[in-house]
């Protein structure tokens, strides 16, 4: 899988449109969660797009601190569905970490989880912090990564 990262004024056209129909798909359709994926955030993310052959097949979306979340943070964490039991999952969170290392030189960083999801984070060095909380109507864990 080839990775990028763009800021939201380098994307094109087609590659927006193309993550959008994506996410929207995942997040809203499969999950079964009518929600405003298109919420102008975006415009402060960096987009980390994992392709095959010019598909995208994995993305997330990073923050710097305080431009969402008070930590920086990693987002719309995603695998197709037809790619899924790859490991891709956790590639483009290994890049998506390396990436807010880079860019916003720190090494502390927040998802906002699904709760399911718990064990796949904790393996990638994340912990809970909080309480559980539902985000439209699925149940959530914040949780923190910090590397000395």
């Amino acid at each position: 899988m080839d990775i990028t990262v763009k800021p939201f004024k380098e994307l094109t056209k087609e590659e927006l449109y193309e993550l959008l129909s994506v996410r929207s798909k995942i997040f809203v359709v499969e999950q079964n969660c009518p929600y405003q994926d298109v919420d102008f955030k975006d415009q402060k993310a960096l987009h980390v797009l994992g392709r095959e052959e010019g598909k995208l097949i994995a993305y997330a979306r990073i923050f710097n601190a305080g431009d969402y979340m008070k930590e920086a943070c990693i987002g719309r964490v995603l695998v197709t569905k037809e790619n899924r039991k790859r490991g891709l999952a956790y590639t483009i969170m290994k890049a998506s970490i390396d990436v807010v290392k880079t860019s916003f030189n720190t090494n502390i960083m927040a998802v906002s989880a699904q709760q399911y999801l718990e064990n796949f984070y904790n393996e990638l060095g994340f912990k809970q912090i909080g309480d559980l909380y539902l985000e439209d109507g699925i149940p959530h864990i914040k949780m923190l990564y910090t590397e000395s």
